[in-house]
């Protein structure tokens, strides 16, 4: 046999096994031994209210790319001051700097809230929010964070009342979001109103193709029949997830992040946590954890 005969059959034998291997990386193993695809890890973002409430939007975007956080969500009344009184340049440049970075702008976060009793309070959160949905529009965020806070049974007013106005709200609020690109997510919020089946219940009166869900990792998740059958009743809609701190264990985050992945889901996980004085380690470790669980 020639050497050059010799060195060829070894180099189709290594590349054969290198390629070999490069495949196996795709692969996970079943317990049967049968290969299987491997997901996709979730994409982690930050939500400012605490950690980064202090801080301004070139700081912001500093620290997520140096912790590798993929996106934000900017709170409304934070020192970074994106509000709806920014001027046109304003926006621009504020799009620009997020445009310019590995950093998505993945969402406004607003207080506006649609169940009051109070009409005149009402209209003011649903004109509110769409002056905020055209400040989303300019800045370039793909969504607008709203909220319901609570019911108001102690003022009379009947619980299905306060959903209907609720979802009723919403639709309003989504038509004119879906006018100018701008997702509407509903956060899980408030103590009565974070009740699962009530969420459902204001989407379906709500029955618009532009709202969804900002799933917020509450206590109540785990009530009305548990984590799985609550997600079950909104994994078509979750559009947004807001998650408190990992190390609370008495919040199935492994679980959480499993419904996630087999539910195809392409959004963001968003850490909403408390301020630190080193924000950066804190942020790292946050990853660590997040990336560990999806393993479990």
């Amino acid at each position: 046999m020639s050497a050059d005969i010799s060195r060829r059959r070894f180099f189709q034998s290594t590349t054969g096994t290198i390629a070999a291997g490069s495949a196996a990386s795709l692969l996970s193993f079943s317990d049967s031994g049968q290969a299987k695809p491997k997901k996709q890890p979730l994409r982690l973002g930050l939500v400012t209210y605490n950690l980064a409430k202090d801080l301004d939007i070139d700081t912001i975007i500093k620290n997520c790319a140096e912790a590798k956080f993929e996106a934000v969500e900017l709170r409304t009344t934070h020192a970074h001051k994106v509000e709806v009184d920014l001027t046109p340049a304003q926006r621009v440049e504020v799009r620009k700097k997020f445009a310019d970075s590995p950093v998505r702008l993945a969402s406004l976060g607003s207080i506006f809230e649609y169940d009051s009793p109070d009409p005149v309070v009402l209209k003011k959160n649903i004109q509110g929010a769409k002056e905020y949905i055209l400040l989303a529009k300019d800045v370039g965020a793909a969504g607008i964070k709203v909220r319901p806070n609570r019911l108001h049974l102690k003022e009379g007013v009947a619980e299905e009342t306060t959903l209907k106005q609720i979802g009723e709200s919403l639709r309003e609020v989504g038509e004119f979001g879906s006018n100018n690109g701008v997702e509407i997510r509903l956060e899980v919020h408030g103590s009565e109103t974070s009740r699962i089946p009530r969420t459902k219940k204001i989407l379906d009166y709500a029955d618009h193709g532009n709202v969804f869900v900002c799933w917020n990792s509450n206590q109540t998740d785990l009530e009305d029949g548990g984590l799985e059958k609550n997600f079950a009743l909104l994994k078509d809609k979750i559009h947004f997830v807001h998650m408190r701190d990992l190390y609370l264990e008495e919040y199935p985050w492994s679980k959480l992040l499993k419904l996630l992945q087999e539910n195809g889901y392409s959004g963001y996980c968003c850490a909403e946590i408390p301020a630190s004085p080193d924000p950066i380690r804190v942020m790292s470790y946050y990853r660590a954890l997040f990336l560990a669980y999806q393993e479990c």
